[in-house]
């Protein structure tokens, strides 16, 4: 049996530009680049340490002699189709390994409503509900940013609960009509396809936030009835008395959702709303904080001290209305730690976020880059990975991907970053955050053109960057080792980047 590459727990043996790769941690991005070339082998230790988090299948091949290393070594081949497999698109089809809890996903219930633009609503109820059950700690609950990947296809339970990596499927739809709200759902098994539980549920308006607790309290105790629905519990108010301000910012949630500029500017007008509806409901402060960030993280925006304050006003007024909601806190704390450059409260405020919502993937993501700007790279790639498990096929993936391709900057592993950030790219092509950690990582590898060539792009989406408005002038990274930052000032000198 021949493979062209060979991956053990420590080295890549294979003819890939000749390099040799670092740890199996980042096994997961040499295979995306690797099985281009042909087979793949991993080493019986590599394959222990990344058998549960990749979606790949493995054969056990027994002891094998292989070339360059002089024992044989137990082998198993691997199933790869393409970057997909890695960069989280739904075209992932092999199988991850179950979580050792109950795990659950929940699809996009159909709206039946017969009005397309009642999508938001029907998207937000199912929102809520992973909200309410991610809240149980003895529960491994997919993000909603993989679910929704499905949304709007014929989909086979057992597929999804394959690619997804979960026990349980929720999928059902909602219908509004007036001020009548109806919620239909059914749990199946997605080993077996057999259905667990079906339920309809009617209300009205007024009522909605009971609703969701009755659907999320219903999968509880069907899925696993020891466990402690208290977990669970929603706040015993409402969130906001104000069903129009509700209304509108799930709207902006959707706009949210799309990462284009256009639509960034649409969801912090309607967050503005809803904040002018309801003062008190925190959900919208906290998403208008995020969007001032998004637009600045993605080169929308200069980040001047308007914004900068604007977002540090809406992200306190939030954390004042709710410091209990896992997602104000992840929201706020982003803000704060990454674009306000307040770290300690930034990591003090996702650390709690993630205490009371372990399942909340965007909260590992924005704590990875926390740490990655405290200089701890090691803690940054576990929150990346855990982050990677709960949303396999999340269409916001390519930040976590690109945070991994900073750590390994940091670490010095070029290579890997180089990979990482060529996946993040593949995945969001207009993320200009991706670009630079290519260009940087490749220009201290040595491969000076493909790093202007990535330095070429990143200036098409971004005309104002510069080594003073990136490095020094930066806010974020005035808590690195003065050694990486003359690192990344040398790399973008090396890419061409202007002074």
């Amino acid at each position: 049996m021949r493979f062209h590459h060979v991956i053990n727990s420590d080295k890549v043996f294979g003819t890939h530009r000749g390099d040799l790769f670092g740890d199996g941690v980042n096994i997961a991005a040499r295979l995306q680049t690797l099985a281009s070339a042909g087979g793949v082998c991993l080493s019986g230790v590599a394959h222990d340490q990344v058998r549960k988090i990749l979606p790949f299948a493995f054969t056990d091949l027994g002891a094998q002699v292989v070339k360059n290393i002089e024992e044989p070594v137990r082998a198993f081949s691997v199933s790869v189709k393409g970057a997909s497999a890695v960069a989280g698109t739904s075209n992932a089809t092999m199988p991850l390994a179950l979580p050792d809890k109950p795990s659950i996903a929940v699809l996009p219930f159909q709206n039946m409503s017969g009005d397309p633009e009642q999508d938001y609503f029907a998207d937000g109820m199912v929102e809520d509900i992973i909200t309410g059950l991610s809240r149980s700690k003895s529960l491994f609950v997919i993000a909603r940013n993989s679910s929704f990947t499905y949304k709007g296809k014929a989909v086979d339970i057992k597929q999804v609960g394959r690619e997804l990596g979960v026990r349980y499927v929720l999928e059902g739809s909602v219908r509004k009509a007036g001020n009548r709200v109806r919620i239909t759902g059914q749990l199946v098994d997605a080993a077996t396809g057999n259905h667990i539980w079906a339920d309809r549920y009617d209300s009205t308006l007024e009522d909605i936030f009971d609703l969701q607790d009755r659907v999320t309290m219903s999968v509880i105790g069907a899925i696993a009835p020891q466990l402690e629905r208290a977990e669970i519990a929603r706040a015993q108010r409402k969130p906001t008395e104000s069903l129009q301000a509700y209304d509108y910012y799930l709207r902006a949630l959707a706009n949210n959702y799309h990462y284009t500029r256009e639509a960034n500017i649409e969801a912090l007008k309607l967050t503005q709303t809803a904040n002018n509806l309801d003062p008190d409901f925190a959900a919208p402060f906290a998403l208008g904080a995020d969007c001032l960030a998004q637009r600045w993280g993605f080169g929308w925006s200069s980040a001047g001290a308007e914004d900068v304050t604007e977002a540090r006003r809406l992200a306190r007024r939030a954390l004042e209305l709710d410091k209990d909601d896992p997602r104000v806190l992840a929201l706020a704390g982003e803000t704060l730690g990454l674009f306000a450059g307040e770290l300690d409260e930034g990591a003090a405020l996702l650390a709690r976020a993630i205490s009371l919502d372990p399942n909340l993937a965007v909260a590992r993501i924005w704590n990875g880059y926390v740490q990655l700007w405290l200089g701890d790279e090691d803690a940054a790639m576990e929150q990346f990975q855990i982050g990677l498990r709960l949303s396999p096929l999340d269409p916001r993936i390519f930040m976590a991907q690109n945070g991994m391709a900073v750590a390994h900057f940091l670490a010095g592993r070029y290579a890997d970053g180089s990979l990482w950030a060529k996946i993040a790219v593949q995945q969001n092509p207009d993320y200009v955050g991706a670009h630079r950690a290519l260009m940087a990582c490749l220009a201290m590898a040595g491969r000076v053109e493909e790093a202007r060539q990535a330095w070429a792009v990143a200036r098409q989406i971004d005309p104002t960057q510069s080594i003073s408005n990136s490095i020094v002038m930066n806010r974020l990274r005035l808590r690195w080792r003065p050694q990486d930052v003359q690192r990344y000032m040398d790399a973008y000198r090396i890419a061409g980047m202007p002074e």
